[in-house]
């Protein structure tokens, strides 16, 4: 069956007879000077395959190339063997594990007779599909555009559905490959106005959450390092938190008091990954405007994943790439000591405590969180003055309330009252002010 006939009208990934059979595949190219290490990137590839709702992932490959062929990509011998098993096991769908040329998709598809679709292809699926507010729906579809418009392999109609998915995998259009500029610099233009209004009412709830005083918390890190099930940890909250990659794309922001008493608002983001798509992180900044705003950054990284410090890496550059490399505080999270062996957890533990500013927690059981959260608190401590005030004996309301703020650093009792020496910060004053 061809890419032209395989899809169904509504359903991006499945086929009438149940989940879409695909065929994930990782190019690991020698003269490729990005090149990663090749099966834990098939791993990853697998994951993210798994992520989309819909299909069933019936086999993975590393394929060793010493360079990329310009119209093919692989040798004709191996586009052979791939083409028999697509055929043998009735796959619809061949994902690559990396860039892919128009040309050498459409090749690639006429010979092996299913679609294919290259990682930023998937991860922009994926986006689509788990995208819930206004603006992450609006920012994906942009995305999306800016990356078809190089291909123009598809009809534009899937641009008007109100559900997620972009039409990469199945929908309407397919009966013939349409190059319509035109209609792609409309939805352009369509998208970016509604996008004004978005943003508006964004920057309007951002002015809003200024006046309250309370600093902002981003937690940042890789794709699946747990910053959710952190978040849930934290605040109570009930995000989606999945061992999925992706599982959470649209920013959330809840109020958590700290063990010291401390309000702050704790920001869960979206996860990041390596190669990931250039118009994506340009379509997500805005979606990442918590982070640029915030007054520290958590890094979490999920310590037991054999890549975790290539992982924190990417995350290093992406963060440099927003702009936000060196604008807030950061502290480090290892995370995920639950899955760790017990020796292995303890010597995370031990490693961390050696290194200011890192943590080795477990977001799952709550271990390790006390010392992290008061880290946190004495970062985000807002700055304190010195004063001396003077309080008549019948003053004792506002007394009271000065030794419970814990701001009295010494006090001489005098005929007409007392003199207190004080240690606080500017919003403690003004309150005591006011009282």
């Amino acid at each position: 069956m061809s890419a032209e006939t395989r899809a169904t009208d509504d359903d991006l990934t499945a086929s009438r007879d149940g989940p879409m059979r695909a065929l994930v595949l990782h190019p690991d190219i020698r003269s490729d000077r990005a090149r990663r290490a090749p099966e834990f990137a098939l791993e990853e590839a697998v994951a993210l395959a798994a992520a989309l709702p819909g299909l069933e992932v019936v086999g993975a490959d590393v394929v060793r190339l010493p360079r990329a062929l310009p119209g093919l990509l692989f040798g004709k011998g191996k586009i052979a063997e791939i083409k028999a098993r697509v055929a043998s096991e009735d796959v619809g769908l061949v994902l690559i594990d990396g860039p892919v040329t128009p040309v050498q998709q459409r090749n690639l598809e006429k010979e092996w007779g299913c679609k294919l679709l290259d990682r930023t292809g998937l991860i922009l699926e994926i986006f689509a599909d788990r995208a819930a507010t206004r603006e992450g729906v609006l920012q994906v579809e942009l995305a999306a555009l800016s990356y078809q418009r190089t291909r123009l392999v598809r009809a534009w109609t899937h641009l008007e559905r109100q559900r997620g998915g972009l039409g990469f995998v199945g929908g309407p259009g397919e009966t013939q490959i349409e190059a319509d500029r035109r209609a792609i610099d409309e939805a352009v233009t369509r998208i970016k106005r509604q996008l004004q209004k978005v943003v508006k009412t964004r920057a309007l709830h951002r002015e809003a959450r200024k006046k309250i005083p309370y600093p902002i918390v981003a937690l940042v890190g890789y794709t699946n390092a747990g910053k959710s099930t952190l978040f849930n940890r934290l605040t109570g909250a009930e995000v989606m938190a999945k061992d999925m990659l992706f599982a959470t794309l649209d920013p959330t922001m809840r109020a958590v008091a700290l063990p010291d008493g401390t309000d702050v608002i704790l920001s869960d983001t979206v996860g990041f990954i390596s190669d990931l798509p250039t118009q994506l992180v340009a379509a997500f900044r805005a979606t990442l405007e918590e982070v640029l705003d915030a007054d520290l950054i958590l890094h979490v990284r999920d310590i037991s994943h054999p890549q975790s410090a290539e992982q924190a890496a990417d995350v290093a550059t992406i963060l440099s790439g927003l702009g936000v490399a060196d604008t807030a505080p950061k502290l480090e999270v290892w995370n995920k000591l639950d899955r760790l062996d017990p020796d292995a957890s303890a010597a995370r533990q031990v490693e961390a405590d050696r290194r200011p500013g890192v943590f080795a927690i477990s977001a799952l059981t709550g271990d390790g969180l006390a010392p992290m959260l008061a880290s946190i608190a004495e970062t985000l401590s807002p700055p304190r003055h010195t004063k001396t005030v003077n309080l008549p004996h019948a003053d004792g309301r506002k007394r009271a309330w000065l030794y419970d703020q814990g701001v009295v650093e010494a006090e001489d009792q005098g005929a007409d009252g007392s003199r207190l020496t004080l240690h606080w910060t500017a919003r403690q004053e003004k309150a005591f002010r006011d009282l």
